[in-house]
């Protein structure tokens, strides 16, 4: 398998497809392309019908978008093991990962990833409901599952992988959660396959300058 993702301080949805390939020890060639390069154009105009990460092909089979990735990984390699066995907790994750895949555009705006920096942002209301909704989302999984694996749904699986980056966010930015949602978001952080993908972020030099918000701590 061949997976292109762009770079690693940036790209919250190549994020959420390595990790899950990565979480699952499955073996892949990843292909690293520099956001705003022609490059990046060039080479996923030649695999892809959209210009945007990530994209994973496997033989003859090229898929994209990081939850169509993750399904197909899931159906394909895993035995459906990426979402929950029991039917409502399954459909309640689908519905999590869902919103997070078409929702929160205001927060996606405002706080985009940005794992080198520490950054202060005035918050609009929208970007308020939208950090609102996480945390509830987060205090509510954790407190029903954390004596079962912690993760959203006890095991690690999808939902989990589709809200990575907000953790890595929220650390950026220093938004505060209440206790049940901050312990959640420090398991993710303390993910050891997480912190394989920090370190690489750290390492970049490129800037983007549109996802330079905010202002220096």
């Amino acid at each position: 398998m061949d997976l292109y993702i762009a770079n690693k301080n940036y790209s919250t949805w190549s994020l959420r497809a390595w990790i899950l390939l990565k979480k699952f020890n499955l073996d892949f060639n990843e292909h690293n392309l520099k956001l705003e390069t022609d490059d990046f154009t060039k080479t996923l105009s030649n695999i892809a019908p959209i210009a945007k990460v990530p994209v994973l092909i496997d033989n003859s089979i090229t898929v994209w978008d990081s939850l169509a990735i993750c399904e197909y990984i899931n159906e394909t390699y895993l035995s459906n093991q990426g979402w929950p066995t029991d039917p409502w907790h399954r459909a309640k994750a689908r519905a999590l990962a869902a919103e997070m895949h078409s929702g929160f555009n205001s927060l996606r705006n405002q706080l985009p990833m940005n794992i080198r920096a520490k950054r202060k942002v005035a918050l609009t209301q929208q970007s308020l409901a939208d950090i609102a909704r996480i945390e509830q989302i987060f205090s509510e999984q954790h407190a029903q599952f954390e004596q079962q694996g912690g993760w959203l749904f006890g095991e690690w699986g999808i939902v989990d992988a589709m809200y990575a980056p907000v953790a890595l966010r929220f650390k950026t930015y220093g938004i505060s959660l209440n206790a049940s949602a901050t312990a959640y978001m420090e398991k993710v952080l303390s993910c050891e396959v997480l912190a394989e993908w920090i370190t690489d972020a750290l390492k970049e030099t490129e800037i983007v300058a549109m996802d330079e918000a905010g202002e220096e701590l």
